[in-house]
């Protein structure tokens, strides 16, 4: 006989970034709230009444993987594992009917917005009392924290504004109660998310209130690293500087996607500075705050991007040595003001910058590794894989940036404790440390 899904079984996929994961963990704290039995990432054994595909919809890659994803669920529909399949996020706010022609199998597609749809649509109930509220999908010890939605932005390669909408600030009360629920929940470690989180609060208060928000967070008893991703070149608060210098325990960490050096492309970026503007602020943020690591991201292969700019770009990166560094190719996306531009930068050449650049990037990542053998830190352990336990420093974020290997010993670490490491090798992208006793 053959087993049916079980009518209360639901299971969740988060695709794409961080964001992306808090608006899952809203929905699952719902859902949990209506007694619904959640399996995050199910695999091909679960029999499922329910499947709800979170999806990101910003460049090609991503939007592969979405698909790819929705239709493995697909199959699972077709075999009898899986009842529902709804599919909501970024790529079904942004293609919808195109995807209910294309994959008819799907029950419904929701947008960025459609929370309460969603639950009602499966059975559950609403509840306005857990707004802020989050099932946690991380270790438990680290959250990420959105303080707000959208971007005012209009970079012409980005398809997020399209998507997500103008920037909404969450209320600073709000963010702060979150932040302390999270706190309560047991995690030690926020990292601090939004689309552009240094225009926080011009839309509530009419100022940049970044700043301020950073000093109330790091104030709250128990929180031992607060992070800092997302923040934009232009305008950024410079007075932010002296924020991380005032508190222990904001990590040394600024994420600051730059993109490019050359002006002609950053101009056609519609990223609001020049070349000189750009090494200025990077000046400024190492001078001020002495051990800072800046991790920055960079796109190659953008419309008319010549050999010449992309050699200032190499060089750039070659003498600024960034602590930490992604590399994307350009991805030609429909409602962008790049899309009314010839891509005419072949997929070939496009690899051959991006791995060009990495490799310029790993060089530097190890000459800084190295240059830490012998020293100690204090690293967070977030698992055990085999026999390592793996950590991180202040100046890693989770899941993109380096890590440290502890080999186990007779003692055991306890995952989400703290400990002082002396470092004792490295490579390009991964330290080897023992405790320090």
């Amino acid at each position: 006989m053959k087993t049916k899904p079980n009518p209360h079984s639901i299971g969740i996929v988060s695709l794409g970034c961080a964001k992306n994961l808090v608006d899952t963990e809203i929905l699952m704290k719902q859902l949990e709230a209506s007694h619904f039995r959640l399996i995050l990432d199910p695999g091909d054994n679960d029999l499922l009444d329910t499947a709800i595909i979170n999806t990101c919809g910003f460049i090609l890659d991503a939007k592969q993987e979405s698909i790819d994803t929705i239709l493995q669920f697909v199959e699972a529909k077709k075999t009898g594992r899986l009842k529902n399949l709804f599919v909501m996020g970024c790529l079904s706010q942004r293609y919808k009917e195109e995807l209910l022609k294309e994959i008819p199998e799907v029950d419904e597609f929701y947008g960025v917005s459609d929370l309460k749809q969603i639950i009602e649509r499966v059975g559950g109930e609403f509840r306005s009392n857990l707004i802020g509220e989050r099932y946690l999908t991380t270790p438990s010890h680290y959250a990420y924290l959105k303080i707000a939605e959208g971007c005012d932005r209009s970079c012409s390669f980005c398809s997020i504004p399209a998507i997500r909408g103008n920037h909404v600030s969450k209320p600073m009360e709000q963010v702060i109660s979150e932040a302390e629920s999270l706190i309560r929940q047991g995690v030690k470690e926020i990292n601090v998310i939004s689309q552009d989180t240094t225009y926080y609060g011009v839309d509530l208060y009419k100022k940049r209130k970044l700043p301020e928000l950073l000093s109330k967070l790091a104030s709250l008893p128990g929180l031992e690293w607060l992070r800092l991703h997302y923040t934009y070149p232009d305008g950024f608060p410079l007075e932010l500087l002296d924020v991380l210098n005032n508190h222990t325990n904001i990590c040394r960490y600024i994420d600051i996607p730059l993109q490019h050096i050359s002006s002609r492309i950053l101009k056609s970026m519609k990223r609001g500075m020049n070349e000189d503007e750009t090494r200025r602020l990077v000046h400024s943020i190492r001078s001020a705050v002495p051990g800072v690591a800046i991790r920055t991201t960079f796109i190659v292969g953008y419309p008319g991007e010549t050999e010449k700019e992309f050699e200032e770009l190499k060089e750039f990166v070659r003498t600024s040595r960034f602590e930490r560094m992604g590399v994307f190719m350009y991805s030609h996306e429909e409602d962008t003001a790049a899309f009314t531009y010839t891509d005419d930068i072949p997929a070939g050449v496009k690899q051959a910058r991006l791995d060009e650049l990495m490799e310029i990037q790993e060089g530097i990542s190890f000459e800084l590794n190295q240059a830490r053998i012998g020293q100690l830190v204090k690293i967070i352990i977030d698992r055990k894989e085999g026999e390592y336990f793996i950590g991180r420093t202040a100046i890693d974020s989770p899941e993109v940036d380096n890590e440290v290997l502890i080999r186990a010993g007779k003692d055991d670490l306890v995952i989400g404790n703290f400990y002082t490491v002396q470092i004792i090798s490295a490579d390009q992208f991964d330290l080897h440390g023992k405790i320090h006793e």
